[in-house]
C-alpha cells in the first residue's frame, strides 16, 4: 500500500509560512551568469571585482578604462570582454598570451587565432572568441594577468528599513493636549511681554503741537551773554613799595595793649586818644629797635651789615613821636637830661644820631629810591595778507601792539640792551581762528620774547576771510627807550 504524503498548499501573504523579504533576498537568482575577474601582478591578486551588470570590461592606461594598466601595447580604452546580443566575447590582440578553457578543452591564444573571427575593436583589428558561461581562463597583457570565470550573480541586498516602532513616528507618543496647551500659554506670556515693549499703548503724538511747544520754549530762553572782547592793558613798571612795619601785640600786664575798634552803641574816637595810640605804637617801635639784636643795638646791624631790616627806623623817623632820652633795651640815644626825644630836636643830636657808629657827625636813616627799570616800545609795520581777504586784519593786528610791548618789557628785565625785530606768519581758518603762528628772523631777540609775541598771534580772533582760508605775516619791531 502506497502512503500518500499531503501536498503542502500554498501560503496565503498574511498567513503564518510566508516568504519574507529577507528570505527573498537570499533566494538563488536565476537568469545568466556574470564575469569575475581578478587582477595579478608580480605573483600577487591585487583586485578582484564581480561585475554585477552585463556589460562591456575595458582595460587600458586611460582612466575612463574599468581596469587601468600601464601598457602602452594596447590602446587607451580596450574592450576586452565585448558584450554583443546579450553574449560575451573575448578580444585579443598580437603579443597578448593565455589560455581558455572551454566546455570541450583548454586552447592557447596562440591555437585560437586560426578560428577566431577578425573584428574591428575602436581603432585596431582584434581576435574576437564567443564566450559560454562554462568558460574561464587567463591572459597576460604585459606585466598584469587577468583570470577570468563566469558565476551567478549575487543576490540583490534588500533596501534598508526602519523598525515598526519606528516608523509609527513619534506623533503617536506625543501628548497633545499637554502640548497644546503649552503652546497657548506661551504665546499669551510672550504677547503680553510685546505689548508692554510696543508702542501701540502710547498715546497719539501730535508733531505740529510739539513743534510748536518748542519753538515757544526756545523764545523764552534768556539771550546769550555778550561776549567780552580782549582788552590791552598797557603795563606800567611797578613802584618799589615802602616796607610797613606791623605793631607788636603785647600781653597784658608787660605793655600796653592795642587801640581798641569801637564796638556797637559807643561814640567814635577822639583826636586826643588817637594822638596818644599814635604816640605809644611809635615808642613801642623805638623799644624794638633795640631787641632785635641779641648782641647789642640793633641801629648799627642795620647801618653796617643790613642784617636787620631799615623799615622800623625809617618808622620811626618819619613818626612824629619820641621816646626818653634813657637807654631803653641797651639803646643810648645820648643827650642829657630827662624828656621826650623826638625827630630832629636838639640835646644830643635826638633822632637825627641813630646809627651813628663812628665818631664823625650826625648820619640819617635816609629814605626808599624807586629805580625805573627800561622801557621798552613795539612798532608793528603794515600786516600782508595772501590767500583771501580778511576785512578786519588791520584793526586786530593795531590792537596787538599792547601786548608785544609786554612781552618785550619782559625780556628788558632779563637783558636791558635788547633790541630787534621778528615776522610772524599766521595762517587764519575759515571761521577766522588762527590755525598756526611761525615766527621768523628774530635777530636780536631773547627766545621768550620770541614765543610771547607768537602766543599773542595764536590767541587773536579775525573774521572769517573770504575763500575759507587766509595768511597775515606781521612785522614788529622792538626799540628800547
Amino acid at each position: 500500500m502506497t502512503q500518500q504524503h499531503p501536498h503542502p498548499t500554498p501560503s496565503r501573504p498574511g498567513q503564518p509560512g510566508q516568504m519574507t523579504a529577507v528570505m527573498r533576498a537570499v533566494a538563488p537568482v536565476t537568469g545568466p551568469k556574470v564575469l569575475r575577474i581578478g587582477l595579478v601582478q608580480g605573483g600577487k591578486v591585487i583586485e578582484e571585482r564581480v561585475i554585477k551588470q552585463r556589460t562591456h570590461v575595458t582595460i587600458g592606461p586611460s582612466e575612463k578604462s574599468m581596469f587601468v594598466i600601464p601598457s602602452k601595447s594596447i590602446p587607451p580604452n580596450f574592450r576586452l570582454f565585448e558584450l554583443v546580443g546579450g553574449e560575451y566575447f573575448l578580444n585579443f590582440l598580437d603579443g597578448m598570451t593565455g589560455r581558455v578553457a572551454f566546455k570541450a578543452g583548454v586552447s592557447e591564444l596562440s591555437a585560437l587565432k586560426a578560428s577566431a573571427k577578425r573584428a574591428a575593436v575602436g581603432n585596431v583589428q582584434a581576435y574576437q572568441v564567443q564566450l559560454s558561461e562554462e568558460a574561464r581562463g587567463k591572459l597576460v597583457v604585459g606585466e598584469t594577468t587577468f583570470l577570468f570565470q563566469f558565476v551567478a550573480p549575487p543576490p540583490v541586498q534588500p533596501k534598508p528599513q526602519l523598525p515598526v516602532s519606528v516608523k509609527s513616528g513619534i506623533a503617536n507618543d506625543i501628548d497633545w493636549t499637554t502640548t497644546i496647551i503649552a503652546a497657548f500659554s506661551f504665546l499669551f506670556h510672550f504677547g503680553a511681554v510685546g505689548s508692554i515693549y510696543s508702542d501701540w499703548m502710547d498715546p497719539v503724538v501730535d508733531d505740529e503741537i510739539d513743534v510748536a511747544a518748542l519753538l515757544e520754549s526756545v523764545k523764552q530762553l534768556p539771550p546769550p551773554p555778550p561776549v567780552e572782547q580782549p582788552k590791552e592793558n598797557v603795563e606800567t613798571p611797578a613802584a618799589t613799595a615802602a616796607p610797613v612795619a606791623e605793631a607788636p601785640k603785647t600781653s597784658g600786664g608787660g605793655g600796653k595793649g592795642a587801640a581798641a575798634s569801637p564796638g556797637k552803641g559807643s561814640g567814635g574816637m577822639s583826636d586826643a586818644r588817637a594822638s596818644a595810640l599814635t604816640n605809644e605804637l611809635a615808642q613801642l617801635d623805638m623799644q624794638m629797635l633795640g631787641a632785635l639784636n641779641s648782641s647789642g643795638n640793633a641801629t648799627a646791624s642795620v647801618l653796617s651789615s643790613g642784617d636787620v631790616p631799615t623799615g622800623l627806623l625809617e618808622n620811626a623817623a618819619a613818626s612824629g613821636a619820641g621816646v626818653g632820652k634813657g637807654g631803653v633795651a641797651g639803646l643810648n640815644m645820648g643827650g642829657a637830661g630827662g624828656g621826650t626825644v623826638r625827630p630832629g630836636a636838639a640835646g644830643g643830636g635826638g633822632l637825627a644820631t641813630i646809627g651813628n657808629t663812628g665818631s664823625s657827625g650826625p648820619a640819617t636813616a635816609g629814605s626808599a629810591q624807586t629805580v625805573k627799570g627800561p622801557v621798552g616800545n613795539a612798532q608793528v609795520g603794515g600786516a600782508a595778507v595772501s590767500g583771501g581777504s580778511v576785512s578786519n586784519a588791520p584793526s586786530v593786528v593795531a590792537g596787538m601792539t599792547a601786548g608785544f610791548r609786554r612781552c618785550y618789557n619782559k625780556g628788558l628785565q632779563e637783558d636791558p640792551s635788547m633790541k630787534g625785530s621778528v615776522r610772524i606768519t599766521a595762517k587764519i581758518g575759515p571761521n577766522g581762528e588762527v590755525l598756526s603762528a611761525t615766527p621768523s628772523g628774530g635777530s636780536g631777540l631773547s627766545g621768550t620774547v620770541i614765543s610771547c609775541v607768537a602766543a599773542r598771534v595764536q590767541s587773536a580772533q579775525f573774521a572769517p576771510p573770504e575763500g575759507g582760508g587766509a595768511t597775515i605775516v606781521i612785522p614788529v619791531t622792538f626799540v628800547s627807550q
